[in-house]
């Protein structure tokens, strides 16, 4: 019996990927768990394992194509007895069971399908989530006799062929309540279903499906390109999935959220001294200590101090979500494009600890080594283009962020003394804080910059303050 295996969930959020390597071919034999191919999500290379065991008998993806959560990439000769299905073996799978329903236009076949369906939602809810399963099984209606067999529906058909975007724990909940996940538009990242929307739409209390809200504010498209080749020769290259995902993601960014820019800059010559002064210790636990980490402890402790800029709009549900957790993500230029990942409870950590786990990022950034979990659940983000020069730049803000800060090149400026009536050399950090103006207002992104700008000015602030 041939099986297909679909494309499972490899992150959250994450819906579509890019084929970069299929790792089994047509006569393979494979293993549960057996890494089947590579696929290049959202700033991420990751090896999808398989959740079947056979014999390959078609591959239906190649290198280079978009693969999506869901579709069909492999068909697997398991080798089974399809002849257990027909006899109401309790272990069929839903997919064995709908098609014999639909196959079989005698109601007692009908029933004893859907009775095996039941069945087999309650004793293999893995496996089933494991193939995109997640149907509510509906009561069996025995026909008359006389009674013709329903025409199949291609709307329905259609519908059924879509992944659902849900955890295992959502769909089971879904089918303890009698709920048809296809009926439910999710609220969460990229339509994902949570369980409070199955509660609400279980109650009669469905929410707003985004469709209307995406009909009252129409994203623009982008005007066509002319002829190029009419002044001269050109050559056209395909976009690599990390920079797929930047279109998606920058675009998505600007045509919802309306960010502000505000800039200060600190006197670093203290912290530059600093970092000197405990150079060698890093290094002794193999670690850099680079400006970013220090920066990223100043942060940690002023999204503590200022809350706002820890938190997420839920414009839908009219909240604001504030985390009692604090990841900071930190912009890692590689020559694949630009990656984020992110440090899990910055704040907990001392700065020779974010010194060394920057440096691990950083490492598989280049490397195209992070995982999914690398990547996600950052609250606030850092891009340091010091290393590389410029005056200042106007970071973007990557919703559910809310905030984002820039860091310029340091240079020597002459500083006003008043004590001394001269001018002395102070090394200057330019700073440029970009925040979603429907959460954070002027006054609090001063605030909040100028508190950075003194916690570089005066490292025992973040002491004092705590």
């Amino acid at each position: 019996m041939a099986t297909d295996f679909k494309l499972p969930d490899v992150g959250e959020g994450i819906d579509v990927g890019t084929v970069v390597a299929v790792l089994v071919a047509e006569g393979d034999r494979i293993e549960v768990d057996q890494g089947v191919l590579e696929l290049e999500t959202d700033k991420a290379v990751v090896e999808v394992p398989s959740t079947v065991a056979g014999v390959v008998s078609k591959v239906h993806v190649s290198v280079g194509a978009e693969a999506k959560v869901g579709q069909v990439v492999l068909s697997v000769d398991e080798g089974t007895d399809d002849a257990g299905a027909d006899e109401g073996d309790d272990d069929a799978g839903t997919d064995d069971a709908a098609d014999a329903d639909a196959a079989n236009d005698d109601a007692r076949a009908s029933a004893e399908a859907a009775d095996d369906a039941d069945a087999a939602d309650d004793t293999s809810d893995d496996e089933a989530d494991d193939e995109g399963a997640g149907k509510a099984a509906a009561p069996a209606r025995e026909r008359a006799p006389d009674e013709p067999a329903p025409a199949p529906s291609k709307s329905s058909d259609a519908d059924d062929a879509r992944p659902i975007p849900a955890a295992p724990s959502v769909r089971r909940l879904a089918r303890e309540r009698g709920v048809d996940l296809r009926a439910i538009t999710g609220s969460g990242v990229l339509g994902r279903i949570s369980a409070e929307d199955v509660e609400r739409f279980a109650a009669g209390d469905e929410p707003a499906r985004p469709a209307a809200a995406a009909a009252a504010a129409p994203v623009p498209t982008a005007a066509p390109l002319p002829d190029f080749s009419k002044w001269g020769e050109t050559e056209r290259a395909a976009m690599s999935g990390i920079r797929k995902a930047t279109v998606r993601s920058m675009t998505n960014a600007w045509a919802t959220v309306p960010m502000v820019t505000h800039f200060d800059s600190a006197d670093a010559t203290e912290f530059e001294a600093l970092r000197q002064r405990y150079k060698k210790a890093a290094e002794a636990i193999g670690a850099k200590l680079t400006p970013t980490a220090m920066l990223i402890k100043i942060v940690a402790a002023a999204l503590r101090k200022y809350p706002d800029f820890n938190a997420s709009l839920d414009v839908d549900a009219q909240e604001i979500v504030y985390k009692r957790y604090v990841n900071v993500g930190v912009a890692v230029d590689t020559d694949h494009g630009l990656l984020v990942p992110v440090i899990k409870h910055a704040d907990r950590k001392s700065i020779l600890d974010l010194a060394d786990e920057l440096g691990v990022l950083a490492d598989k950034a280049r490397d195209r080594k992070l995982s999914p979990d690398d990547m996600q659940g950052g609250n606030f983000s850092v891009s340091n283009l010091g290393g590389i020069g410029g005056h200042g730049f106007t970071p973007i803000v990557n919703p559910p962020d809310v905030a984002i800060l820039g860091v310029s090149r340091s240079r020597m400026e002459p500083v006003w003394d008043a004590d001394q009536n001269v001018f002395v050399p102070r090394l200057t950090m330019p700073l440029a804080l970009t925040y979603d103006h429907r959460l954070i207002d002027g006054a609090a992104a001063a605030r909040f910059l100028r508190w950075v700008c003194r916690a570089i000015e005066e490292p025992f602030l973040m002491a004092l303050e705590g």
